[in-house]
C-alpha cells in the first residue's frame, strides 16, 4: 500500500496509510450483508455474551452505518468475533481507539456491566506507589507457587488489529524494539521475532508458558492474526522474569513474573519496566477510560495480578471464593478460566481494573491472598484437631472393648490351683481314648477287608470244584467198565 511519511515537528514519526485520511465513503454492500446475517444468527443463538445482551435491533440499525473518523472502522470490525463465536463472554473488540466513542452506545453498557464503571465515572490518574510496601507473603514457599503481574499498552497514533496494515505491523515492531535497546541492568535481554524463530525454540517457549500462540478462535475472528507472523515477537530478560509480548493481542503486553510469593518484588519490576518503555514510547490514553486497548476488558489500569497458590486443607472451592470476593478477587482453576483446581492449586487474580489505581489493585490483591493463606492455615489446624480427636475416640473405643473383655472374664468360673493340671490330664486321657477308638476302627476295617478277601477267594475255589468232580465221574465210569470186562 502506498504510504506517506508524515512528520509534524517530530510528533508523528511514522508511516500513515493514505486511506486513513480518505474521505468518508459508504460501507461496502458485502460488509453490510455479512453484518446483517451475523446479527440475525447472534439473535437466534443462545450466546451468553454481553454483545448479544446489549446489541438490540434498533441499536444495530443505528450503528451499522457509522465509521470511525480516522481509521474508517465499522461496526463489523468490532463485533465480528462475537458473531462467529457464540460461546464468547464479551464478544466485542475495539478496532481502533476511536471505536470507544463512535460506538459508545454499545461499548459503554458492556464496560459498565463488566467493570462496574459507569458512563459518568472518570478513571483516576496513574499511581503505582512502591513495591517495597508489600513484603513477601510466603517466604517459606509453603503455599504460593508463582506470582505474575501483567499490563497491556497500545502505542498512540496506531489502530488496533483489525485495521493494522502490513506497514503498521512492521513499523510497530521497529519502534518497540528501539525502546528495548534502551533497557539495561536487570531488564536487558533479547528480542525474538516469531518469523525468525525456529519451531523447536517456539514450542519450548510455549511449553514453559513464556510464549503466546496463534490458536485463539476469539482473536482469530477478531482479526488479530492478520499478516501473521509479521511484526510479532517476544522480549525476555536474561532471568526470564521480565517479558514483553509484541503485537499478540495488544501492541505490547508487559509481564513481570517469578517463582514464589514475593508480590512486592514482582510489582516493583513491572513498574520500572512500564515506566522505562513509556519514556521511549507514547501510549494511548483516555481521561474517561484510562489506557486504551484492543479488548474492553483491558481498559483502565489494564493490570492483571495473579498467583498460583496451593490450598490442600480447604476442602471446598466455595470457601476460597467467599474470602476472595471480599477483596474483589477472582478464583479460577489451575489452568485458568473454566478449569478445575488440580491438587488444590488455584489461580487467583484481581477482578477490578477500572476506577481504581494500580496501587489500590495490588493492595487488594495482597490483603486478599494474605487472608486466603490465613484461612488455609486455620483449615489445616482444624483438620489436625479433628484427626487428634478421632484418634482419641478410637483409643476410648479400644479401652471400652478391653473393659468388656475383662467383665466377661470375671463372669466366667475361676479355676482352682491344680485345675490346669487336671485339665491337662483330662485332655490327655481324651486324646488317648480317641486314639484307641481310632485304632479299633482301623483294626475293624482291616478285619472286614480280610474277611471280604477270604470270601472272594472261597467263591473262586467253589466255582472250580464242580468242574473237577465231573471230570472224575467220567474217569470212574470208564474204570468201572474195565473192571466188568
Amino acid at each position: 500500500m502506498q504510504c506517506l511519511r508524515l512528520r509534524f515537528r517530530g510528533i508523528l514519526p511514522r508511516l500513515v496509510p493514505i486511506r486513513y485520511y480518505a474521505k468518508k465513503t459508504d460501507i461496502p454492500e458485502d460488509v453490510m450483508e455479512e453484518m446483517e446475517e451475523g446479527f440475525i444468527n447472534l439473535c437466534n443463538s443462545d450466546s451468553p455474551s454481553l454483545l448479544r445482551k446489549y446489541l438490540t435491533r434498533d441499536l444495530f440499525d443505528e450503528l451499522k452505518v457509522k465509521t470511525t473518523p480516522t481509521y474508517k472502522s465499522n461496526l463489523l470490525d468490532c463485533v465480528r468475533s462475537g458473531m462467529y463465536n457464540f460461546n464468547s463472554n464479551v464478544g466485542i473488540y475495539a478496532a481502533d481507539p476511536e471505536s470507544y466513542k463512535t460506538f459508545a452506545k454499545l461499548f459503554d453498557p458492556i464496560i459498565e456491566e463488566y467493570h462496574g464503571f459507569k458512563q459518568g465515572d472518570k478513571h483516576p490518574a496513574c499511581c503505582f506507589g512502591y513495591g517495597s510496601d508489600f513484603p513477601d507473603l510466603d517466604p517459606e514457599r509453603k503455599f504460593i507457587l508463582s506470582t505474575r503481574i501483567r499490563c497491556a499498552r497500545s502505542l498512540d497514533g496506531f489502530p488496533f488489529n483489525p485495521m493494522l496494515t502490513h506497514c503498521d505491523y512492521a513499523q510497530l515492531q521497529t519502534t518497540i524494539c528501539r525502546a528495548f535497546d534502551r533497557l539495561c541492568g536487570e531488564f536487558s535481554g533479547k528480542y525474538f521475532a516469531v518469523c525468525n524463530m525456529k519451531d523447536k525454540v517456539k514450542e519450548k517457549l510455549i511449553a514453559d508458558h513464556y510464549m503466546f500462540r496463534e490458536d485463539d478462535p476469539f482473536l482469530e475472528q477478531g482479526m488479530a492474526f492478520r499478516y501473521w507472523p509479521l511484526g510479532r515477537g517476544i522480549y525476555m530478560n536474561r532471568q526470564k522474569t521480565f517479558i514483553v509480548w509484541v503485537n499478540e493481542e495488544d501492541h505490547v503486553r508487559i509481564i513481570s513474573m517469578e517463582k514464589g510469593g514475593d508480590l512486592g518484588r514482582v510489582y516493583e519490576r513491572m513498574i520500572i519496566g512500564v515506566e522505562s518503555l513509556a519514556h521511549e514510547m507514547k501510549f494511548a490514553h483516555d481521561p474517561h477510560l484510562g489506557h486504551l486497548n484492543f479488548c474492553p476488558t483491558n481498559l483502565g489500569t489494564s493490570i492483571r495480578a495473579s498467583v498460583h497458590i496451593k490450598l490442600p486443607s480447604i476442602s471446598s472451592e466455595a470457601t476460597v471464593v467467599d474470602v476472595a470476593q471480599k477483596y474483589n478477587l477472582q478464583v479460577r482453576g489451575t489452568r485458568g478460566e473454566n478449569s478445575s483446581p488440580d491438587n488444590g492449586i488455584y489461580d487467583i487474580s484481581n477482578k477490578r481494573r477500572m476506577g481504581v489505581t494500580e496501587y489500590q489493585i495490588i493492595t487488594e490483591m495482597y490483603n486478599g491472598i494474605k487472608a486466603i493463606i490465613e484461612t488455609e492455615c486455620q483449615a489445616a489446624m482444624d483438620m489436625e484437631r479433628i484427626m487428634k480427636a478421632t484418634a482419641k475416640d478410637n483409643m476410648v473405643l479400644k479401652g471400652e472393648e478391653m473393659q468388656k473383655i475383662k467383665r466377661v472374664d470375671k463372669c466366667s468360673p475361676k479355676k482352682k490351683p491344680g485345675d490346669e493340671k487336671t485339665d491337662d490330664k483330662k485332655g490327655a486321657a481324651k486324646k488317648t481314648e480317641a486314639k484307641k477308638a481310632g485304632d479299633k476302627k482301623t483294626v475293624a476295617k482291616k478285619a472286614a477287608a480280610k474277611a471280604a478277601a477270604t470270601a472272594t477267594a472261597a467263591k473262586k475255589v467253589a466255582a472250580k470244584k464242580p468242574q473237577a468232580k465231573k471230570g472224575g465221574d467220567k474217569k470212574d465210569k470208564k474204570g468201572g467198565a474195565g473192571k466188568k470186562k
